[in-house]
């Protein structure tokens, strides 16, 4: 996953000022306590400190590879 598509996921999800909240100050249990900003600086794939937010915070499995889009019919 690249590191913009995991921010966008985080964006989409929780909304800005709680995206930064979990980026920043939210300790992952899976990763011995760390932060998701020291794992992706520490070179720890994105997609796996996604999968540990969403089991952490309870995001419905249907929502973690992003919220589902409604397609659109032509008129």
């Amino acid at each position: 996953m690249k590191l913009s598509h995991f921010h966008q996921l985080l964006l989409d999800e929780f909304g800005a000022p709680f995206a930064q909240v979990l980026l920043k100050d939210f300790r992952l249990q899976q990763f011995q306590d760390q932060t998701a900003e020291e794992l992706i600086l520490a070179g720890v794939d994105p997609k796996l400190i996604w999968l540990e937010l969403c089991k952490q915070q309870s995001v419905p499995k249907d929502r973690w590879t992003g919220i589902p889009v409604k397609k659109r019919h032509a008129e």
